[in-house]
């Protein structure tokens, strides 16, 4: 039992694992097992239901459930041949079983969902068939099933075989999307780091020599000492100052960092992004339209079929401008959920939303927020501490040795 569990198990590289990867229910494909009704329904064009086919469908049927299963199971350089088996199943079925071409279609199919080039596929398929046809002539099949059975094969096959094609393209898309972000994200956090190390290191190894001289001239000098502390403190409110400065410019990137990721993407999806440098906006209303920015370009990569694409900002009336266009197919009616998100963001922000989508004229997406009357400038530090003098020079030397 335990060796029939593990030969039933998804192997890697199956078509099961891969579904499941991709956060779906692996039970999805059974849905194909469905067409196999036709087993139980070709008796009825032929001969009728008698002991003999009831006999050989009990011992053919629950085998063709295993062959397709383990064609869907097995890793994909394996997948085939269990395709194989399943043809030449109902070809070696042909001369005295009703359902044998159901076995033998599902055999075509089932090469169609395990490869990958499109050449071998149609050698496989093209062979098969040759020998289907072969038999079924001999056995007395009419010339209408002669030529009806093989066209069959062929548009299911190539119809599950080119979709099988776009939905692992698609699921590529997605996770070379999904990797650009995550570069981006980890390239930003080890720019703030080295930008961090750079602000703070000498400053923060400065402030602890001081307070360390301090320390030590407390007992002998106590106006060194109280003028070490005091330096001591001008260095720290600087450092402070050039913090807060820092994170105003991370903060500020956001917006530069969406541009460059939605270009990215949209170029992977062969559309050319167009835009400027972003202004300065507050961090609410930056954050707001990057991830408006953000579902407009994936909107654009998925359905506008566009080659263009362009971003812009503008001022207008004491309020900012962000328009998003493209040239794709337009005609965009229904909103579902991105455009509702859209919608809510703005809103939040007292903005409105506008959307020009004429068929065949492109997308145009225009949000207006307004902007406060007063912009918070970058805290901008005070003067470095001056040069220390050479009395104070000689006794940081004093205090090293």
């Amino acid at each position: 039992m335990k060796r029939l569990i593990a030969w039933f198990a998804p192997e890697p590289g199956s078509r099961i694992s891969e579904i499941i990867q991709q956060g779906k229910s692996p039970w999805m494909e059974s849905v194909h097992l469905l067409w196999s009704a036709w087993v139980f329904v070709t008796p009825l064009f032929d001969r009728g239901y008698t002991w003999r086919w009831a006999l050989l469908t009990a011992i053919t049927y629950p085998l063709f459930v295993a062959l397709f299963a383990k064609s869907m199971l097995a890793a994909r350089g394996s997948a085939s041949r269990y395709g194989m088996m399943l043809a030449m199943l109902g070809i070696l079925l042909v001369p005295f079983y009703s359902g044998s071409v159901s076995y033998f279609i599902y055999g075509c199919v089932s090469f169609s969902l395990n490869s990958r080039r499109l050449v071998p596929f149609l050698l496989r398929l093209l062979l098969v068939n040759i020998v289907f046809l072969l038999i079924a002539g001999q056995v007395g099949y009419p010339w209408q099933a002669l030529v009806a059975f093989p066209l069959m094969t062929f548009i299911v096959a190539m119809v599950t075989h080119v979709e099988r094609i776009g939905h692992e393209k698609d699921a590529a898309l997605k996770l070379s999307h999904d990797e650009v972000r995550r570069l981006a994200a980890t390239a930003e956090r080890e720019r703030i780091g080295r930008d961090l190390h750079d602000l703070l290191g000498h400053t923060l190894s400065l402030i602890t020599l001081k307070l360390e001289l301090s320390r030590k001239l407390f007992d002998r000098d106590t106006e060194a000492a109280r003028r070490e502390v005091l330096e001591a403190e001008k260095v720290a409110r600087h450092a402070l100052a050039e913090v807060r400065c820092a994170v105003t410019g991370f903060r500020a990137t956001d917006m530069a960092a969406e541009l460059a990721s939605a270009r990215l993407l949209l170029e992977s999806s062969a559309v050319q992004l167009d835009y400027g440098q972003p202004p300065r906006m507050p961090v609410e209303i930056e954050r707001a339209l990057a991830l408006v920015l953000r579902e407009a370009a994936t909107n654009i990569a998925r359905h506008a079929a566009a080659t263009q694409a362009s971003v812009s900002f503008e001022s207008i009336d004491g309020g900012l401008c962000l328009t998003i266009a493209d040239n794709g197919r337009g005609g965009v009616e229904d909103e579902g959920n991105g455009l509702s998100g859209m919608r809510e963001r703005v809103r939040a922000l007292d903005g409105r939303l506008q959307i020009h989508s004429a068929r065949g004229q492109g997308t145009r997406l225009r949000v207006v927020v307004p902007l406060p009357a007063t912009m918070v400038a970058p805290v901008s530090g005070p003067a470095a501490p001056e040069p220390a003098s050479a009395a104070s020079l000689s006794l940081v030397a004093e205090a090293r040795r």
